[in-house]
């Protein structure tokens, strides 16, 4: 149970990170709005080489969990929002995860394309690599074949040593620190649904209220970092108490 709430959590945290500092405050859809979308295009641009990475990552245990496809599926959404053909965009970035799951002698090669991308873009390069190391988290812990892929990463992107512990440091220090928390029957009366609802029913109930509690960075403008703190902590309530119900119904 335990480690299904961190991995809840995690999730959330993740696509928080992405949604909040990647795909609305660096780029935005007047920056694409005369962006050609074709797969070779996106493939070549640093957010496909990105999303090559992710899949890098997400794939470098053995398989991509349920979670991890859950918070890629969000990152295709905000991700596509920004450029003038979203469905299309969408279903390039999905068949470009899928192309470099598959593979793992290009990682390198990858990787420098994205260096050469972000190579006077500091900021940019702190934030994707921190999605990264924190997408490594997302199973409750990095195994050796993600810390290899990540060091390959860090090591092409010629990312701080220091920086790169700290990030990683902070983040398993939040994941120790995470606590569950309610009964099953305290889960039920968060989502607001009922034990004789099917889990469909309860899957979607929960979508719609992440969607709702969600800090999103766009309507969070002017708002105070309690606003922030409070939102995040709602949403992580609502992880821990959908996971509650999954784990029970198993």
């Amino acid at each position: 149970m335990f480690d299904l709430i961190i991995m809840a959590v995690v999730a959330y945290v993740l696509y928080r990170v992405f949604k909040n500092y990647v795909a609305y405050k660096i780029y935005s859809s007047e920056a694409f709005k005369n962006f050609s979308v074709s797969h070779d295009a996106i493939a070549k641009s640093d957010l496909g080489l990105f999303v090559a990475l992710v899949a890098k990552v997400a794939k470098a245990d053995g398989r991509v969990d349920a979670l991890e496809a859950e918070l890629i599926s969000m990152m295709f959404d905000d991700i596509s929002k920004v450029f003038p053909e979203p469905t299309k965009t969408r279903q390039i970035l999905k068949d470009i995860f899928n192309t470099e799951k598959q593979r793992s002698d290009n990682t390198e090669q990858i990787a420098l394309a994205f260096a050469q991308s972000l190579r006077r873009k500091k900021a940019q390069q702190i934030q994707f690599m921190t999605f990264l190391i924190q997408l490594a988290f997302v199973d409750g812990e990095v195994s050796e074949g993600e810390d290899a892929v990540l060091q390959t990463i860090a090591e092409a992107l010629a990312f701080d040593s220091k920086l790169y512990h700290e990030i990683f440091d902070r983040f398993e220090s939040m994941m120790q620190n995470v606590e569950p928390k309610a009964s099953i029957e305290d889960a039920y009366a968060l989502l607001g649904v009922s034990a004789n609802d099917d889990m469909n029913t309860i899957k979607n109930v929960y979508r719609k209220l992440v969607r709702k509690y969600h800090p999103d960075i766009i309507a969070s403008q002017g708002k105070s970092e309690a606003y922030m703190e409070e939102a995040t902590a709602k949403t992580q309530e609502l992880n821990q108490a959908y996971e509650m119900i999954k784990k029970a119904r198993n």
